[in-house]
């Protein structure tokens, strides 16, 4: 089955958007219990709010999968994102409320979660290490901006109200910090949306495994409020008026990241030339 869609772009920027995918196959979906079949966990519509990025030159690369098929944002070696904190797993047990994902006794084993990564999670984590190299190879640069969304209050993983833009660079390692500045005056240039940088999300496993600066490829997170763009309970619909105000400061975001990209690609053709 389909895993990921994919539209190579023309820049040195990749889009990757790793939870909005709502399929869950019928093998595992008998498994589940119901409320987790309404995959209420998604990082919903950011496809849609994102439909921008392929006009500005951007690559994008989204899953199709649910994040409760296997979580491409985590390490499939079982590494913890964030130590002392609630952590979900490669394999989800419970949704964000803490409701069981699965029926009594038909959680998956260890050789399921394995056959879920060599079926899932691997086609998507191999099509964008191959997409990243191609654009270092092609432009001596690449950036990969990391799209994530989630309900404003989570009490399970962070107290009261999320800020409702959380950049994220690993604490600066993922990332140079003059592409990271220059995000975070975009994102703190209106007052109707507050901003945090590495606050509670510093970065899931796919931004602190690709992004290497000093091999000039850089990975940055975003995890929006859903608050900003759509109705946060079911049916999670998606609101356009909130989405088209917010969406300005989403294009401003990814302009900025092609034009720091461009700059790098440029100064790089330069450089050898000199």
């Amino acid at each position: 089955m389909e895993t990921f869609r994919f539209q190579p772009g023309e820049t040195p920027v990749l889009l990757s958007i790793p939870h909005v995918g709502t399929t869950v196959p019928p093998d595992i979906a008998a498994t589940m219990t119901d409320a987790a079949l309404a995959v209420p966990d998604t990082d919903w519509h950011l496809d849609r709010l994102y439909h921008f990025a392929p006009a500005l030159g951007i690559g994008f690369l989204k899953a199709t999968c649910s994040r409760y098929v296997v979580d491409l944002n985590r390490d499939p070696a079982g590494s913890v994102l964030y130590p002392g904190a609630n952590n979900t797993e490669l394999c989800p047990l419970t949704t964000f409320d803490n409701q069981p994902i699965y029926q009594p006794g038909r959680e998956p084993d260890a050789a399921e979660v394995e056959r879920r990564v060599g079926a899932y999670w691997r086609p998507y984590h191999e099509q964008l290490d191959s997409e990243l190299r191609n654009l270092k190879e092609r432009f001596g640069v690449a950036v990969l901006f990391d799209a994530h969304s989630i309900r404003s209050q989570v009490p399970r993983f962070f107290d009261g109200r999320l800020p409702d833009f959380n950049l994220g660079s690993a604490d600066g390692v993922t990332a140079a910090q003059p592409l990271v500045g220059r995000l975070m005056n975009v994102l703190t240039a209106r007052e109707r949306y507050s901003a945090v940088l590495n606050g509670r999300f510093k970065g899931g496993f796919i931004t602190r495994n690709y992004g290497r600066p000093e091999d000039n490829i850089h990975a940055i997170q975003l995890e929006m409020c859903q608050s900003t763009y759509m109705e946060e309970s079911s049916p999670f619909r998606y609101r356009e008026v909130l989405a088209g105000e917010v969406r300005p400061s989403l294009e401003r975001l990814m302009s900025a990241i092609v034009e720091w990209a461009w700059e790098k690609a440029s100064g790089r053709r330069r450089a050898t030339y000199l």
